[in-house]
């Protein structure tokens, strides 16, 4: 007789010590590029089976080679495919795989999607349904956070009844009362869409129409609500994890405010300038607000850190983040493996509860950047397109999270994310130290990154110091008309380098292209290092 998935997630097998084996046997992988792969690679590590999804754009893709099995789901465009629940679950029952992990982006946060992996019998890996509808309406996750005297970001509590013209007065009245300037913000979404800053009470009322319609468009519910604007303010949020039994613990905290339109940059733990007791104080307000809606397998809870010190509670991420990879490097402790094992309804591991009680007093640092495809130089627009070279950093305390090769090509329909760079010394200068020469060591062409950015943040005097906030890129990078100047300048001198090099050493010896050869126009360096001192990459073709 055939064993339903549902049976085979409840009988784990056992190893000839007695020791619980793979948490499932099989498992599909509901996302792409380099989270796949780290989803992949769990697994094998893990001795199960790893299932990759597919669309037309990636049918040649790192994530699709390294599986043991891999189902189309459909073209490039991501509602097509990726975003496809019913594709994507077919895929898991065809496959066989008893377990979806939907990683982070796509589809990772959609109760929907987390309901029917559960009906289909198959084990969702990441919080239960439930867990994503309470803490995904941040409203809702506002209010739990009051029930259990976590002070969130001041604010209202209740979605702005903006088609009620009859309380127009009572929203201008809790708009006054939070105080201008404040933030229009989505109830059911983040990464600042249907987000509007509101510097005066004129600006309000289309402030609340616009937002909510793109709010509406990106996530189907137009609920939008008020909110404190906190400036200058730091981005400080703490990796949970939470077993069947209902224990919730902390296993540190990570700085994001490296931010630009509210998509996080860089990222570091522990979060700079925190003594042991900031850090309990932090970790015990999320693990209250975490256990009151209930969490189960892992979650991150985000809060602001005033200019006073007081922090005050944003929302929950009901994920795998982006940046779990610095808190594991911190922790010595790896959060993807854990997931698994609390998918399967294991509790929390031995070792899980000793990063957690370690958590407050962390050794060592770690920082990450995200290297993307966009050109920092113009406002960070996308730079789709091939990979003509790709070299990664390595050597004592680097980590690169990454699906690319050279030759591949990155497609416009995705996310421009295209490799995570994480290093991890002793304490935060070793760090920056460390980070400054990985990034020399880094080389891309073919296409714009934002590499330049990364090595200009990496020797900012500002930066070393911890003098951090959200708004730092735009005071650093995108503000200053000086910066801009000197970087135009410094690009022309390094084009007049090369050609100075060409000419000495003869055109004859010297590739028509030699950033595509991957040969350095001169012998010394010149052009090399005044791109890089300059903060700028090589010139793609």
């Amino acid at each position: 007789m055939a064993t339903s998935p549902s049976e085979l997630v409840a009988s784990p097998s056992l190893h000839k010590d007695g020791v619980s084996g793979p948490p499932f046997p099989r498992v599909l992988i509901a996302n792409r590029g380099e989270i796949a792969v780290r989803l992949i690679r769990a697994c094998h590590e893990l001795g199960m089976e790893a299932v990759a999804i597919y669309s037309d754009a990636d049918v040649c893709a790192a994530h699709v080679r390294l599986a043991d099995r891999a189902m189309r789901v459909g073209p490039p465009p991501p509602a097509e495919s990726y975003l496809r629940i019913d594709a994507i679950i077919q895929a898991a029952l065809q496959a066989g795989a008893v377990a979806v992990h939907p990683g982070y982006g796509f589809l990772a946060e959609r109760a929907a999607f987390a309901r029917a992996v559960e009906a289909a019998g198959l084990a969702f890996v990441g919080p239960p349904s439930e867990s994503i509808d309470a803490l995904g309406d941040k409203l809702h996750a506002r209010r739990t956070a009051r029930s259990v005297g976590v002070e969130a970001v001041p604010g209202t509590l209740e979605p702005a009844p903006i088609d009620r013209p009859d309380q127009v007065d009572a929203i201008m009245a809790d708009a006054e009362r939070i105080g201008f300037p404040l933030l229009v913000k989505a109830a059911a979404g983040g990464g600042g869409r249907g987000m509007r800053r509101v510097a005066t009470p004129a600006e309000l009322p289309a402030a609340l129409v616009s937002g909510s319609r793109e709010a509406a468009s990106a996530f189907g519910d137009g609920s939008v609500y008020l909110e404190r604007e906190i400036r200058p303010a730091r981005h400080i949020e703490v990796q949970l994890l939470g077993d069947v039994t209902g224990r919730v613990v902390a296993l540190g905290e990570r700085d994001c405010s490296l931010q630009r339109r509210h998509q996080k940059l860089v990222e570091e733990a522990p979060a700079p300038g925190l003594t042991t007791e900031d850090r309990r104080h932090l970790h015990e307000l999320a693990v209250r607000v975490a256990a009151a809606a209930g969490l189960r397998n892992a979650a991150t809870a985000e809060f602001l850190r005033a200019p006073d010190g007081a922090f005050y509670f944003l929302e929950v991420n009901t994920r795998l983040q982006v940046e779990h990879g610095v808190t594991e490097l911190v922790a010595g402790f790896d959060i993807v493996r854990e997931q698994f094992l609390l998918a399967a309804g294991r509790p929390l591991s031995e070792a899980a509860l000793a990063a957690a009680a370690r958590a407050a007093e962390p050794a060592g640092h770690a920082i990450e950047v995200r290297l993307s495809a966009e050109d920092p130089g113009r406002d960070f627009a996308p730079t789709p397109g091939r990979v003509l070279r790709w070299t990664m950093p390595s050597g004592p305390g680097v980590r690169v999270d990454t699906a690319i090769e050279a030759g591949d090509r990155v497609p416009a329909e995705y996310d421009n994310l295209i490799a995570k760079v994480m290093v991890h010394a002793g304490d935060r200068d070793a760090t920056i130290d460390r980070l400054r020469r990985a990034l020399d060591e880094t080389e891309i062409a073919g296409i714009q990154t934002t590499l330049p950015f990364h090595r200009f943040v990496a020797r900012d005097s500002s930066f070393r110091a911890g003098d951090l906030s959200t708004g730092w890129v735009a005071e650093h990078w995108d503000g200053p008309a000086e910066y801009r100047k000197a970087a135009e300048a410094a690009q022309l001198a390094a084009g007049l380098a090369a050609l100075d090099a060409a000419l000495t050493a003869g055109a004859a010896m010297i590739p028509a292209d030699p950033v595509i050869a991957g040969v350095h126009p001169t012998g010394n360096g010149r052009w090399q290092r005044s791109g890089l001192e300059a903060a700028q990459d090589r010139w793609p073709r």
